[in-house]
């Protein structure tokens, strides 16, 4: 199996090079740089020049609050460039697995999401990664949508570490009561996507570690497991006035299908915030 990760420099496209080229020694891993997605002529000759037949798209524009401002990269990367990729595979007749959002969904439902639930992106980034999907969908029926949800992981920017270098700075740190999720972290999205390439699956999977919590327990949690006793302020979303895109308030995923297929269970989220500590001190 030849199989070429796109958008390998990034927080997850790290994880998912490392677990595969560990399995798969023969893994390209592609940095945007060396496969831009919104070129389409471009990444359609070197995904046939690899002889690839196996695609996994960890590249996206994921600044949720720049999106709402730059609605028209977001729309070409996570959109375009996302069906892009799926056209160009199925011209080569590769399978393609794709990365997407809890954020597709509107957040009024008070139970894990499933692949089924209607979705209602709500800002302008969630509504490019929904066009992706549907993209995606239309682009290459050998296609999988993997969802997951509050990605964070050690090789880049995320909303823990956010939280932990206001810590360590003394800055106030003020974090909202009323989001709720599912936390991913990035090393075992990784290996979920591994577990998925072993499947004939095609579709939409969710996958997250299991256990739904705020964003105010997530950032106390990491705080407590990092030694930090920084004060730690409960605020409400709408106290945020300068973060221009709605979040949703619930967006926990129901990784059961997941679990189904693959007869593995995600770990919790507690467990992997460990791990996480443990791997950027």
């Amino acid at each position: 199996m030849q199989i070429v990760i796109v958008g390998a420099g990034g927080m997850l496209g790290q994880d998912v090079s490392e677990v595969l080229g560990e399995r798969y020694p023969n893994t390209v891993c592609a940095t945007r740089d060396e496969i831009d997605i919104t070129d389409y002529f471009h990444t359609r000759w070197e995904l046939e020049r690899l002889d690839a037949n196996v695609v996994v798209n960890c590249a996206a524009f994921t600044d949720v609050d720049g999106c709402e401002t730059e609605t028209e990269k977001a729309f070409q990367v996570n959109a375009e460039g996302a069906g892009n990729l799926a056209r160009a595979c199925a011209e080569i007749g590769a399978r393609v697995l794709h990365v997407s959002t809890d954020f597709v969904f509107d957040g009024n439902q008070q139970i894990p999401y499933q692949e089924e639930d209607p979705t209602n992106p709500q800002s302008a980034y969630a509504r490019s990664k929904l066009e992706g999907e549907q993209q995606v969908r239309a682009g290459n029926p050998d296609h999988v949508i993997l969802r997951c949800a509050w990605l964070y992981g050690p090789h880049g920017r995320n909303f823990i570490s956010a939280i932990l270098g206001r810590a360590h700075a003394g800055q106030p740190v003020r974090v909202v009561t009323d989001q709720r999720g599912t936390p991913t972290y990035t090393h075992d999205l990784a290996l979920a996507v591994d577990r998925i390439l072993d499947t004939k699956v095609t579709g939409v999977v969710h996958f997250a570690n299991s256990g739904v919590c705020t964003r105010y327990e997530f950032a106390q949690e990491a705080l407590r497991l990092a030694g930090l006793e920084a004060p730690l302020e409960p605020i409400r979303t709408a106290d945020l006035q300068d973060r221009p895109a709605q979040r949703p308030a619930f967006s926990a995923l129901d990784s059961g299908k997941f679990t189904e297929m693959t007869g593995v269970l995600p770990r919790p989220w507690q467990e992997t915030l460990v791990d996480y500590i443990k791997a950027t001190s």
